[in-house]
């Protein structure tokens, strides 16, 4: 009985954290109209959008140097 029921707990787990993820790819397919809608607002400017990317780009490499082991598209392997 209780093995079922941790099995079942597990289940649940898993299921919840395939739903967690949809969830951020819905936030993060948000990400890029939200950029545009700044642009058009004025609210973000040329500069601001290259200091935002040359930031991304430093979190990647150190990333990559610190031996996280991330695939490309940011999720965990193995």
């Amino acid at each position: 009985v209780r093995r079922a029921a941790a099995v079942a707990t597990e289940q649940e787990m898993v299921a919840r954290v395939a739903e967690m993820r949809a969830r951020v790819v819905e936030a993060e397919a948000q990400v890029p109209l939200a950029i545009s809608e700044a642009f058009r607002s004025g609210n973000l400017g040329v500069m601001d959008y290259y200091r935002l990317k040359n930031i991304q780009a430093d979190t990647s490499m150190r990333d990559a140097i610190g031996g996280e082991d991330e695939g490309p598209d940011g999720e965990l392997k193995g």
